[in-house]
Order: C-alpha cells, then sequence, then structure tokens
C-alpha cells in the first residue's frame, strides 16, 4: 500500500458513502458508523504496529473492539476502500491480508485453522485468509485457513469456505460451492448474493442415483416382459397340443 494513512482512511469514508444507499451524508458516516469507525482505528493501529509500537497498538485495538463490537488485529493488511457494513461480530485475524474495495458484512471471520498447541511454532506463519480486490463476503461468512479469495469473487452469507476460490466466482453453502452465473463480477451484489446455478456435489450424486434406478427398472420391465412373452408362447404351445390331442381321438 503506496498511499498514506489519510488517503486510505478518505478512500474508506467514500466506499462508505457509495456502498451504502442509507448514507446520506459524509458526516453521518463519521459520526454513526461503526464500521466506518473500526476500519479508522485499525489504520492508527496498523501504522503503530508497524513502528514497532506493538503493545499500544493492541490496547487501541482492543478499545476499538469493545466500542465497535468489530475485531481486526493491527497487523492485518488492508488495502484501499475497504467498507464494513453493519460489522458487528466481525473478526480478522493477524496474517490477513484484504485488497481494495473489499466490503464485509457483520459476524464474518477471516480466521486460521491452526491449533492453539505449539503456538510459539505458529508466530509469523501466514495462517489467515488473503482476500482479492472488490470481493464481497456475506454476513456470517467463514473463510478460514491460509487460503486466496480471488479478484471479484463474492462469498455468500454464512458459507464456510476452507479451499481457495478463483477470480470471478461466487461460492455459498457449506462447506461453500461455486454458483454458475452470468451476472458481471464487476456489479456490487449486497451479502455476496448471486442468482445462478449452485454446483452442489450432493445433488448431482442423487441425480445420478436417481437415473441408475431409471436404468434398473427399465431393465427389469424388459427382463418381466419377455418372462412373460415366454410364459404365453408356452401356455399356446401346452394349449395347442391339447387341441391335437383331442383331434386324434
Amino acid at each position: 500500500m503506496s498511499k498514506n494513512i489519510f488517503s486510505l482512511i478518505r478512500s474508506d469514508l467514500h466506499a462508505a458513502k457509495k456502498r451504502d444507499p442509507a448514507a446520506r451524508s459524509y458526516l453521518e458516516i463519521i459520526l454513526t458508523y461503526s464500521g466506518f469507525h473500526a476500519i479508522l482505528f485499525h489504520r492508527i493501529c496498523h501504522f503503530l504496529w508497524k513502528i514497532k509500537l506493538k503493545l499500544l497498538s493492541r490496547f487501541i485495538a482492543n478499545f476499538s473492539r469493545i466500542f465497535t463490537s468489530i475485531e481486526i488485529h493491527p497487523a492485518a493488511v488492508v488495502d484501499e476502500g475497504f467498507f464494513i457494513d453493519h460489522g458487528s461480530g466481525l473478526v480478522i485475524g493477524e496474517t490477513s491480508v484484504i485488497g481494495k474495495n473489499v466490503t464485509i458484512y457483520q459476524q464474518a471471520t477471516l480466521g486460521g485453522l491452526s491449533p492453539s498447541i505449539d503456538s510459539d511454532l505458529q508466530r509469523n506463519v501466514k495462517r489467515h485468509p488473503t482476500i482479492g480486490n472488490n470481493v464481497i463476503i456475506g454476513s456470517g461468512a467463514q473463510v478460514l485457513g491460509p487460503i486466496l479469495i480471488g479478484h471479484n469473487s463474492r462469498i455468500g452469507t454464512n458459507a464456510v469456505v476452507l479451499k481457495n476460490v478463483p477470480d470471478n466466482h461466487t461460492f455459498v453453502g457449506i462447506p461453500a460451492r461455486k454458483v454458475e452465473s452470468q451476472h458481471q463480477k464487476e456489479s456490487f451484489e449486497a451479502y455476496g448474493v448471486s442468482e445462478g446455478k449452485i454446483d452442489d456435489p450432493n445433488k448431482k450424486s442423487i441425480l445420478a442415483m436417481f437415473n441408475e434406478i431409471h436404468l434398473l427398472n427399465e431393465k427389469i420391465k424388459s427382463i418381466e416382459s419377455k418372462i412373460n412373452n415366454i410364459s404365453f408362447i408356452d401356455q399356446n404351445e401346452k394349449t395347442d397340443k391339447k387341441i391335437k390331442k383331442t383331434k386324434d381321438k
């Protein structure tokens, strides 16, 4: 990030005004938006973290968490145009990296999967996600581990993402699955909600089972039909023999 702290704060303010239709003025955002307060505190905390005032940085970040109900670790790297909509319960971990023009909603988590044991071995190790540019992460979404969320992608509400997400894709569900959509990913989609066909492997398995059952039924019907035909022929042959015996008498 080449911009100074004031340019970053200005870009965050513009992002809130642009992406929230409820924002009537910049003054309203400055005075009433807890998401903007959280990122404002984080910009200051991150600056302090970089100049090695880590204890002071953590202290201010903890105050921000109490004040806004949003927890962002001071070491997390956040680029310009970051917008937190509502935000209560949002958690962003230490080694998270967030690109430009990202929007995140309340109760979302950018967290790690590393166990609490052997914590000393995990310090200064990448444990949290990297979020690309223009990404939207819906409320309650859990993006966990050192994975990559590609540019222009959307993570739907309450999705659980444990693997990389390619650029220009929407993922929803538990575990998160791809949504096949024709919508342009440059458009803003609130809460990461996108209309389209969900790539559901469970649904594919069930449909394959139904197709297999249908084929088996057709084969059984065919076998039954052949058996019935054989029985009919045998019955006719027996009847013909009886008739012939009767005539011979």
